[in-house]
């Protein structure tokens, strides 16, 4: 079981995120849910970044919205950075 932690960047997205598409409330929690299970499953699309976000992974909640996240296996933390379309967490 890893234990979530959420910078002040992604509380703030994730409010607004939650607000602007309620419909995918549930794909959400159901998402960071597996992501404290088992970050590595499958179905979460797990991928490490490039470029600017160099260092980071993300996770899918859908085809159009991702999760940005630093996973550190050895403490057993996801950091979570940022919530949004492909084009907000990766533009």
């Amino acid at each position: 079981m890893y234990n979530l932690r959420q910078t002040p960047h992604f509380a703030r997205a994730f409010r607004r995120f939650a607000k602007a598409h309620p419909e995918l409330r549930e794909a959400t929690n159901e998402t960071l849910e597996q992501l404290a299970s088992n970050p590595f499953a499958p179905r979460l699309r797990l991928h490490a970044l490039s470029g600017r976000l160099a260092g980071k992974q993300a996770v899918s909640i859908n085809y159009a919205y991702r999760i940005v996240l630093c996973v550190e296996v050895i403490d057993s933390y996801i950091i979570l950075h940022d919530i949004g379309s492909h084009d907000e967490v990766y533009g």
